[in-house]
């Protein structure tokens, strides 16, 4: 797949100046627009609208050093009015057009390369899984997207469990892993935009569709899944291994992701303080 973004990265730079849609991007690779924007997101740290943007206004900053008009600067890169690319650019470089043409200024935002970096032989155990559909019952709420650290908004909604609410999710789990998970789907604008949230959910996997007003219940799909055991420092362990799912392991695999909901399970060693064993869920299918 490395070779394939690279030729997608080639098939952007030639499109730059038309209507270039999140679609046409997918299609043209080959996958879905929803596995894309994910890949590409893990793997350049920024979504691929906003890559777009930055080539779109790095490819205009160097027609305004040569002395191309605003306007037609503007239409070429597919703004509808001087004002709305006057807007855009300034938010993107601080400065204003006019200031590039006269003064000099500059900004620019190179074209991407993935290149493939061997980083001391770490192999990534995982395994695939057919499971048939069920539905995640427990409590959730929207919470910001992060990557890194402790999100103090799990921590919360963690604490705000009761032991009515655990005694019911206990009653319901009837389907492996036999564990609380934490689930995470519904992420703002999937992936099109650089922040925002995503819905978490900490529950229990079942078979039965009722719940009480406790708890809420989502319905997954039969699917396959990519899972990934990992075990070490805790949150830093699992949260690496996420990472690595998307930047790793998918593009060097036959399968992409799909829309539903992702969930992992963590296990803490009671011998080890900061330690645990944990389990990545990703839901996939064959390319």
């Amino acid at each position: 797949m490395l070779k394939e973004l690279n030729q997608v990265i080639d098939y952007i730079e030639d499109h730059l100046t038309n209507d270039l849609s999140m679609e046409k991007v997918a299609e043209y690779a080959e996958v879905s627009d929803y596995h894309f924007r994910k890949i590409f997101f893990y793997l350049a740290g920024l979504t691929l609208n906003e890559y777009i943007r930055n080539r779109k206004m790095s490819e205009a900053n160097k027609e305004l050093l040569n002395g191309k008009a605003v306007t037609d600067i503007a239409f070429k890169y597919g703004y509808q009015s001087v004002d709305g690319f006057t807007r855009a650019f300034k938010k993107w470089s601080g400065v204003l057009p006019s200031d590039v043409s006269k003064k000099g200024l500059s900004k620019t935002y190179p074209k991407l390369s993935f290149i493939i970096t061997v980083k001391g032989g770490t192999t990534m155990e995982w395994r695939i899984e057919e499971k048939p559909a069920f539905y995640l019952a427990g409590v959730s709420k929207r919470v910001p997207m992060q990557f890194e650290g402790v999100n103090n908004e799990i921590v919360k909604l963690a604490e705000s469990i009761t032991d009515e609410q655990k005694e019911e999710m206990h009653a319901l789990q009837d389907i492996a892993p036999y564990e609380i998970v934490n689930a995470s789907y519904e992420a703002d604008a999937n992936f099109l935009q650089e922040d925002g949230d995503l819905t978490h959910l900490i529950g229990v996997l079942t078979t039965k569709k009722e719940v009480s007003d406790r708890l809420q219940s989502v319905h997954v799909e039969a699917c396959t899944w990519a899972v990934f055991p990992n075990e070490g420092p805790f949150p830093s362990t699992l949260q690496e291994t996420m990472a690595k799912t998307y930047s790793e392991w998918l593009p060097a695999s036959d399968y992409e992701v799909i829309n539903a909901p992702s969930f992992s399970f963590t296990k803490v060693d009671p011998d080890k303080e900061g330690y645990a064993y944990s389990e990545v869920w990703l839901p996939v299918k064959k390319r």
